[in-house]
């Protein structure tokens, strides 16, 4: 777990560099919806950036899990990658067919 948020704080890092700041920090799929000790662990090195988090919002699952005082905005955005994939796949299956 270790290796994986210090992977994620420097990709963070990085991108936040490259767009010279950093407005939004959006979590999603399974790992970003339903692990709030990952999001503390990511998050909670990152107050450098500006990055609070209101730890019972986060503790939570809330949509909104940053602090009141916090410059960036902190969401956690539910995804359905199953439900997507199906779509995609009816659709080419019925494109296929039409052909």
């Amino acid at each position: 777990m270790e290796f994986f948020c210090y992977h994620v704080r420097k990709y963070i890092g990085a991108y936040t560099a490259v767009l010279q700041g950093l407005d939004v920090l959006v979590f999603s799929g399974g790992i970003g919806q339903h692990a709030p000790q990952l999001r503390a662990a990511i998050c909670g090195p990152l107050k450098y950036l500006g990055v609070q988090l209101d730890y019972e919002k986060n503790n939570d699952n809330e949509l909104l899990v940053s602090a009141a005082n916090s410059s960036v905005a902190v969401c956690v955005i539910p995804t359905d990658e199953e439900h997507i994939m199906a779509e995609m796949a009816l659709a080419l299956l019925t494109d296929t067919h039409k052909n």
